[in-house]
């Protein structure tokens, strides 16, 4: 198979390869690491045993998103939003993206992410949604537009993960019923209204990659224009290191409106419907207890 791989990404980006190494990390089909014969390297991610799972357009959305993402950083590469891998070259089957060489998170290299975080979100996008269909993980991402916060989140990020989770078996009845309800008051826990962000759309800590220096880059977005506090809420619901330092320093380049904190578990519905859909009832069971205790906020 590395062979093929080869081939692929030689005749793709029109470059002689030198070699090919599986590397681990790929949640869905299989990712390797390629040397060049004129130089360099490059990270390639295929759809391999993964074909009957992801659909038409999943590379593309993925690099559009990068894509997307790449534009906050500065010219420089040493100011603006998190640093992302470049995209070479994408196919139905494949993509391939700059290589960055992975290293170990460090204190000041996560207060730099939280800058870098803080600058990509004021970048913002011109609605919520994006230009291109999206995915999370594996399933369809409604990208159309909405002109406000609280009805994209519910129309698009909220209630087809019910549905989905429900028809799976991985959410029952009373628990999508609480979700329903929540969706139906969200005005009331939304907060105030905020402009759409730049946001990478799925920023748990297997999506950030930490650099030899110790900084991190955003990989595998489900980029879109989003509320802010929906990034830093997967933050916090699969944490990496340092995270008090990414949002302090975070808040110091760009200010959190008063509330945020009780914010976080509202944000979190979106992925924790997404775990229920793919992972099982575990965490249908979560965001039916996190719906249940924003209810209890409207009584």
């Amino acid at each position: 198979m590395a062979s093929t791989v080869a081939d692929r990404v030689a005749a793709l980006l029109n470059r002689a390869v030198l070699g090919v190494a599986a590397i681990g990390g790929g949640s869905f089909g299989k990712t390797y690491r390629i040397q060049f014969f004129s130089g360099g390297a490059a990270f390639v991610k295929t759809l391999e045993h993964a074909e009957k799972i992801a659909g038409p357009g999943y590379f593309d959305a993925e690099a559009a998103g990068l894509r997307w993402l790449r534009e906050a950083v500065g010219a420089d590469g040493t100011s603006g939003g998190v640093r992302v891998p470049e995209v070479l070259g994408v196919a139905e089957d494949i993509l391939v993206t700059s290589w960055v060489a992975p290293g170990r998170p460090t204190p000041d290299g996560a207060e730099e992410f939280g800058r870098r975080l803080a600058s990509l979100h004021a970048r913002g996008a011109h609605s919520f949604g994006a230009d291109w269909p999206g995915y999370i993980a594996v399933l369809p991402l409604d990208n159309g537009d909405d002109e406000d916060w609280a009805t994209f989140y519910v129309t698009r990020r909220v209630l087809p993960y019910v549905r989905l989770a429900r028809d799976r078996g991985h959410l029952d009845a009373e628990g999508a019923q609480v979700i329903e309800e929540v969706c139906t008051r969200i005005d009331f826990l939304a907060g105030e209204e905020e402009r759409p962000s730049r946001i990478h759309g799925d920023a748990w800590s297997g999506n950030i990659l930490w650099d030899g220096r110790g900084e991190g880059w955003f990989i595998d977005p489900a980029a879109h224009g989003g509320h802010r506090e929906t990034d830093l809420a997967m933050l916090a619901l699969f944490p990496p290191p340092y995270l008090d330092r990414i949002i302090a320093a975070y808040d110091e380049v760009h200010p959190l409106a008063d509330g945020w904190q009780e914010r976080v578990p509202l944000h979190q519905l979106h992925p924790l419907l997404v775990h229920a859909a793919l992972y099982g009832s575990d965490y249908g069971v979560r965001a039916a207890s996190v719906a249940r205790e924003l209810a209890e906020r409207l009584r």
